[in-house]
């Protein structure tokens, strides 16, 4: 976890802030993780996890991006577990995991389980656990504004000091195919503040929020089902 300074800058202070602090202003951010456990957990050699997003009939769909990286970075790694991915598993189950009937809450993954069809296949693919990712990355609170204009020479330039926070949450339920239930759920919220100071030319410092949800929501899910055996 980095703790990061809130600033508050007047435009007498700006020349100052630019000349004194721009090779050590960076995009920061902060992470709380949170693990809820149902029931032990573990895997075998020969087993692997499926990552799912989660869809809705309106679009309201988790980004691919995360999605995407959560799949790269849980199966990264000496620690790394087998992943199939969101389109793998799709297009394997046509048509139960389309979006206008793809499981929307742990309920509807209980559910589905009791399909025959897809328990089977999922037994025979070696598919130990599903983990449903939710969740969402948001921008808030921009302040200040860049404007930018061709000077002399028709080279562009730009003046200004823009700021925001953003905030990313995204949670994991996981389900273990074997025995019908799920096992836990895992949470982790990255929130940081962002900065781009322009003196001529922009220099953005960005908290990268989604990036560092992503890296830690990988490690708890590898932590999560390798570590659960008594």
């Amino acid at each position: 976890m980095k703790r990061c300074k809130d600033w508050t800058i007047s435009s007498l202070m700006f020349p100052t802030v630019i000349l004194t602090g721009l090779l050590t202003m960076q995009g920061c951010v902060q992470i709380t993780q949170e693990e809820f456990r149902e029931a032990n957990t573990g895997i075998g050699e020969d087993q692997i996890i499926a990552i799912l997003q989660r869809t809705s009939l309106t679009g309201d769909n988790t980004e691919q991006a995360f999605i995407d990286c959560i799949t790269e970075k849980t199966a990264r790694g000496r620690d790394g577990i087998d992943v199939m991915s969101n389109e793998e598993f799709i297009d394997t189950f046509y048509p139960w995991f389309e979006p206008r009937i793809a499981p929307t809450s742990v309920k509807d993954l209980e559910d589905i389980s009791h399909n025959d069809k897809i328990k089977n296949r999922m037994e025979s693919l070696g598919i130990r656990y599903l983990v449903w990712i939710d969740g969402s990355s948001t921008r808030i609170n921009q302040n200040g504004s860049l404007q930018c204009a061709f000077a002399t020479g028709g080279l562009p330039a730009c003046f200004g000091f823009l700021s925001w926070r953003a905030e990313s949450l995204y949670e994991a339920v996981i389900w273990d195919v074997e025995r019908n239930i799920s096992v836990g759920k895992l949470s982790a919220e990255s929130k940081g503040m962002s900065f781009v100071p322009a003196v001529v030319i922009p220099i953005p410092f960005v908290a990268r929020t989604q990036s560092s949800a992503c890296s830690a929501l990988a490690d708890q899910i590898k932590e999560f089902i390798e570590g659960g055996l008594d």
